[in-house]
């Protein structure tokens, strides 16, 4: 009796189980210079800031800047329209800058040789949307975009830590999820 009643329990937890669903409600595009979505990118509010899933294939090798900019919008092949840095403190780039760093500047990311990204970072102080007249929400009036750079940060130089060129964009979307 007691090993029919295990094996229920079991049975029954098992059927219990569910696949987690990842965080930062609803999976924004992720594009490239020609328009062809290569991945995903989450975001959500947390304590400390915003944090982004970014999920992608088809990027070159190795280390490459990553940044919030200013303006929501991903037009190819240079996404110019996503604008500069996000930077509502108007300070100087790079995370190591004694007069920086942007708002908007985050740490580097790694590209597997295989082209594969999948990285979880946090933008730290920033929050996703504010109250009215508060300035320093990322989805203010018109909006702010994610992007990857081609090259890594060198988290000084002013005003885009010679990262190059843009490679990848993704427009940041209001979700509802707080964690």
């Amino acid at each position: 009796m007691r090993t029919l009643l295990a094996i229920t329990v079991i049975v029954s937890l098992g059927a219990c189980t569910t696949a987690e669903e990842p965080p930062g409600g609803a999976a924004m595009p992720l594009v490239n210079g020609g328009g062809q979505q290569i991945g995903t990118v989450r975001a959500w509010q947390t304590t400390g800031g915003v944090t982004f899933r970014i999920e992608a294939e088809g990027l070159p090798h190795g280390v490459h800047g990553l940044h919030v900019h200013s303006v929501g919008r991903c037009d190819g092949p240079d996404f110019t329209s996503a604008g500069p840095h996000w930077n509502p403190t108007s300070h100087k780039h790079g995370l190591n800058n004694p007069q920086g760093p942007h708002v908007g500047d985050l740490r580097n990311v790694n590209v597997a040789a295989n082209g594969v990204l999948g990285e979880t970072v946090t933008l730290s102080g920033a929050s996703l949307t504010a109250p009215a007249g508060t300035p320093g929400a990322l989805l203010d009036a018109d909006g702010a975009s994610l992007v990857i750079h081609a090259a890594a940060d060198d988290y000084v130089t002013d005003p885009s830590g010679n990262s190059g060129a843009r490679i990848a964009c993704a427009v940041l979307q209001p979700t509802p999820q707080v964690l």
